[in-house]
């Protein structure tokens, strides 16, 4: 009988932790770490483009690559570093890993759906990485028309299927998100208590259901007149291109805020955590998510300032998108007046927050610009966009993707990480993207246009300099791989609560449970309250 209980457990634990208990699990923590895992492989994809990119560019003249490579380089560097890393990398790890967990739940509403949203961007990655060793797609991340339509002779179709499927996915996560928070939070987890992070993915969630759509739908309506010369855009068939324009962008610029709100969920509870202080107007920070979620769906003309559009409108647009910076600047000004007076640590997830304010205040600052119509007119489709584009999605949300990922890896794993080599991989990261991305500012200002891999030899200083800032940037990305991977096995083991923060996941062994909780908690106070550190706040019944 001893033996064979002994049996029964060994191969109880082998089903638990082999391959097919992985690719059919139903536990939002271990579909957490698949997406982990597949975003990881997007993003080193994403980035070995964007490195060829910058090898191009050291000289004026093209000594590397073509002008129809070239094209395809920064396509596709933007399809998956956009569609397969920036819109999924903090809501389908971080997010669905702790989402829950932060409000009590054993787990999200619709634990298959769960699983399946990641099969769809598997699916969706694996068309895009079809059509990129078949031959690459050069339209562009944005598919204008009539070139996507009818003058492309790459792989469109495979490239815009991966998308459209992948799209589903975000879809449904943000789906499950609103149905876990509406319907499965703690007894006493009240919207006012809920941690700010939960906030940020719910306003996140919105866009996703109400937008995404809209980008699937523009995309197959490209397939449409691709394959069957059906005239919706292209005017040499009947069709408006400026439609597809008003289309794409109504979906894509809501999209940066599906990329920067979670990021900016991720900072309060690391600010709040390392200053040892609530986050100074929690409803005033809680309701400015919202108002970007919704703000967000009324901007996207200041993208069509340059395409003829009545003056009228574009004046109408370029208010609201001065407008919109409201609610973001409600939270840098909030996370400034948490610090104030604060007892901070500066942790290796608290150098990743300051970096964040930092480079997110300088992508902020720079929309403003243009959203300016004169302004906008001498800088549209130059360097100067392509610095603040990346200053708001890789200073924003890769900055707060990396510190959520140091600040919850010892939660996620049960082991630290070597704090030296993390707070080094934090300023190689802040250096680096300065470095790479500053000088564009200047670049744009002066007149370079983006998409141009041959330029006057006058402005091959300023390039250098980018391509020195990549490679140190490329070092900051490689050193956390090492080191994560090192900790999971020689890492010290972490305690339930090693930075003694607040919130429901720290009241949990590290790494948690499958179900997460014993018994639900039963929450008696908010969110940020230091009196109480998890095992203290929560009555249990």
């Amino acid at each position: 009988m001893e033996t064979a209980a002994v049996l029964e457990r060994e191969t109880y634990l082998n089903a638990s932790y082999g391959l097919k208990s992985w690719l059919l699990t139903k536990d939002h923590k271990r579909i957490a770490v698949l997406y982990f895992i597949t975003v990881s492989i997007f993003f080193a994809i994403g980035g070995a483009f964007a490195g060829l990119i910058r090898l191009e560019l050291l000289t004026p003249q093209a000594d590397l690559v073509s002008a129809e490579t070239y094209n395809k380089l920064f396509t596709m560097h933007g399809v998956i570093m956009v569609f397969f890393f920036l819109i999924p990398s903090i809501p389908a790890t971080l997010g669905n890993f702790f989402l829950p967990m932060m409000i009590g739940a054993r787990d999200l509403a619709f634990p298959r759906i769960n699983l399946l949203s990641w099969y769809l961007l598997i699916g969706g990655g694996a068309f895009a990485i079809f059509a990129m060793v078949s031959g690459g797609v050069d339209t562009g991340w944005t598919f204008y028309t009539p070139f996507s339509t009818s003058y492309s002779n790459s792989y469109v179709i495979a490239t815009a299927l991966g998308i459209f499927i992948a799209g589903f996915s975000s879809i449904l996560t943000g789906l499950n998100f609103v149905v876990t928070v509406h319907r499965m939070r703690a007894p006493g987890m009240t919207w006012f208590r809920m941690p700010l992070f939960v906030w940020a993915h719910y306003a996140t969630s919105l866009i996703q259901i109400l937008g995404t759509p809209v980008i699937a739908v523009t995309l197959l309506l490209v397939l449409c007149e691709r394959s069957f010369h059906i005239g919706i855009f292209d005017p040499a068939l009947g069709g408006d291109p400026i439609l597809f324009e008003h289309l794409f962008w109504f979906y894509s610029h809501p999209a940066v805020y599906i990329m920067v709100l979670p990021g900016m969920g991720v900072i309060n509870e690391i600010v709040s955590t390392y200053s040892r202080k609530p986050i100074y107007g929690y409803v005033f920070v809680a309701f400015s998510s919202m108002a970007i979620a919704v703000v967000g769906f009324l901007v996207w003309g200041h993208h069509l300032f340059v395409s003829g559009q009545s003056l009228y409108a574009g004046l109408v647009f370029s208010f609201l998108s001065y407008f919109v910076a409201i609610p973001s600047a409600v939270k840098v000004f909030n996370w400034t007046a948490t610090l104030y007076k604060g007892s901070i640590s500066f942790d290796t997830p608290m150098l990743y927050a300051f970096g964040f304010i930092g480079l997110f205040t300088i992508g902020g600052l720079t929309g403003l610009f243009v959203a300016s119509l004169g302004m906008d007119v001498h800088v549209h489709d130059t360097y100067f966009v392509i610095a603040h584009f990346h200053y708001v999605m890789v200073g924003g949300t890769i900055m707060a993707y990396l510190g959520g990922v140091h600040y919850w890896w010892p939660k996620m794993t049960g082991r630290m990480y070597p704090e030296d080599f993390a707070k080094l991989s934090a300023l190689l990261v802040f250096v680096g993207f300065n470095l790479t991305f500053f000088p564009q500012f200047i670049l744009g200002y002066l007149g370079m246009p983006r998409r141009y891999h041959v330029y006057p030899p006058e402005f091959q200083v300023l390039h250098v300099l980018s391509t020195a800032g990549a490679t140190v940037l490329a070092l900051g990305y490689i050193l956390p791989a090492i080191y994560f991977l090192w900790s999971l096995r020689y890492g010290k083991v972490a305690g339930s609560n090693p930075w003694r923060a607040t919130g429901l996941e720290w009241d949990t062994p590290s790494p948690p449970p499958t179900h997460n909780f014993d018994r639900i908690p039963v929450v008696t106070h908010g969110a940020y309250d230091y009196s109480h550190i998890p095992g203290e706040e929560i009555e249990v019944g």
